[in-house]
């Protein structure tokens, strides 16, 4: 006796669609074969791309060198007679512990994190084009939007893995090898080591702004440019145009309108009072510049037409989605710099550096004070003042360049003579500049004082300064 059969009931829509062969249904709904169907979560596209990035021998190897050369460098450094004096806070390498995540970050600016974004954001759309998985991994994720989130946040998760790296390395080689020691300032005082370390904490965390900003270039040059190697260098070769731009003496406007700025910026914060404005503009500039750039590279590729294996980018589309937009927001950064700060010409003027200059040597006359055993004196009671020339009465004294000339004045309590102390500057376009001691020599003629203790390194021979282009904290 056979079982009744029981009648099979009508498949719904949704059932039909789930069965259909991919081709037909693709036929049917055109780019709903790329993303109908389950989508892969974003967490876990995410940390599917994150595990791929890794697995690159070159990534493990920046990784290492992060985590590792820093302190090793540092460490090497600090152990060596000769210090790199030309790089900000190099000189105090010896003295202070907390000189040495300084100068790894002023090279960092420069050279290694434009390195690292081209490294990991510039090549992160552009390998699957080389290799021509675009196919398997729509098919996998069936997003092209969960695609470009995925790979945007596993490349900004590994840069601020290397720039961790950076920070944290050089920052242990430093207190390891010389110490938790008060670090001086650009304007000659004293920081104790609390202060120190939060001034160090802020720098690196203020370049996060302007390396995401290098990211978000590297991603729409990766997006834009296709499997073309050029794709690597968009970062390099726009950090390089703006270090550049940053060296000549163009407006102060321009300079602070620019990303890079804030890869400088971060050395305000080593004055007192510290000096916010710019740094906090050149962070928001850097943050803006990301998202057009992150905006642009998402618009560029959601829209691709992924059907076509030999897709190599646009010069054309270079030009008018990548370029231009990023010109109109320099332009309008520009305007917004100029129309709501008092910036005008190259920020360099002479009652600027006669300002800065008196202040650092204050500060600076009382740790040799201190060095030497002399009673103690507080920069109120020195009264110290500069007069700065540039060249010779006859040329202008604003601007950069390495032929100002200063005289320093004080007084002593308790002493009719004025005591007087020659330096000359070389100042940089960026507001930094370097004070050298030009006499007398029991001052600051020559590079050694001479104490109870032996010899110790003149603080006033030479030192560091820094001029506020935006002239935004208080004239005290």
């Amino acid at each position: 006796m056979t079982a009744p059969v029981t009648p099979r009931p009508e498949a719904t829509h949704e059932q039909e669609q789930e069965h259909e062969p991919e081709q037909g249904r693709g036929e049917r709904h055109g780019h709903e074969q790329v993303t109908g169907g389950r989508r892969v979560p974003v967490t876990r596209a995410g940390r599917f791309e994150l595990v791929k990035l890794l697995s690159h021998w070159r990534i493990r190897l920046l990784l290492l060198a992060c985590w590792i050369a820093p302190a090793l460098f540092v460490a090497g450094v600090s152990q060596q007679s000769t210090l790199p004096v030309d790089t900000l806070f190099g000189r105090w390498m010896l003295a202070s512990g907390w000189a040495g995540p300084l100068v790894i970050l002023g090279f960092s600016g420069v050279w290694a994190l434009p390195l690292l974004t081209s490294v990991v954001a510039g090549d992160v759309f552009a390998s699957e084009d080389r290799l021509g998985t675009w196919r398997h991994l729509l098919v996998a994720v069936r997003s092209p939007r969960r695609i470009f989130v995925a790979k945007a946040a596993a490349s900004v998760t590994v840069l601020l893995l290397l720039v961790a790296g950076l920070a944290v390395s050089s920052t242990v080689g430093g207190l390891l090898v010389v110490g938790d020691q008060p670090l001086v300032g650009l304007d000659g005082h004293l920081l104790a080591s609390s202060d120190a370390a939060v001034g160090v904490l802020l720098s690196w965390v203020s370049v996060l702004a302007p390396t995401l900003a290098l990211a978000a270039l590297g991603l729409l040059g990766s997006v834009t440019l296709g499997r073309s190697p050029m794709g690597l260098l968009v970062p390099v070769l726009v950090s390089l145009a703006m270090a550049i731009a940053q060296m000549l003496p163009l407006p102060v406007a321009v300079r602070v309108a620019l990303p890079s700025y804030a890869l400088i910026a971060w050395n305000g914060l080593f004055t007192s009072p510290r000096q916010l404005g710019p740094l906090l503009i050149g962070v928001v500039v850097s943050l803006v510049w990301a998202a057009v750039a992150t905006a642009l590279a998402y618009a560029l590729f959601v829209r691709r037409d992924f059907t076509n294996p030999t897709h190599d980018g646009s010069g054309r589309r270079a030009i008018t989605v990548g370029v231009l937009p990023l010109a109109g927001v320099a332009a309008m950064s520009f305007a917004v710099v100029a129309a709501t700060t008092s910036a005008t010409g190259s920020g360099i003027e002479q009652d600027k550096v006669q300002r800065s200059l008196a202040t650092a040597f204050a500060h600076l006359y009382r740790v040799q004070t201190d060095q030497l055993h002399r009673p103690a004196v507080t920069e109120a009671q020195l009264k110290a003042t500069a007069t700065c020339h540039k060249g010779s009465t006859k040329v202008a004294a604003e601007g950069p360049g390495n032929d100002w000339r200063c005289v320093v004045s004080w007084h002593l309590p308790g002493v009719e003579a004025t005591g007087q102390a020659v330096y000359q500057l070389d100042v940089t376009p960026d507001g930094r500049y370097m004070a050298d001691g030009d006499g007398p020599k029991e001052v600051n003629g020559y590079f050694l004082v001479r104490t109870p203790e032996g010899d110790v390194p003149n603080p006033l021979w030479q030192f560091d300064g820094n001029v506020e282009l935006l002239d935004t904290t208080s004239k005290g």
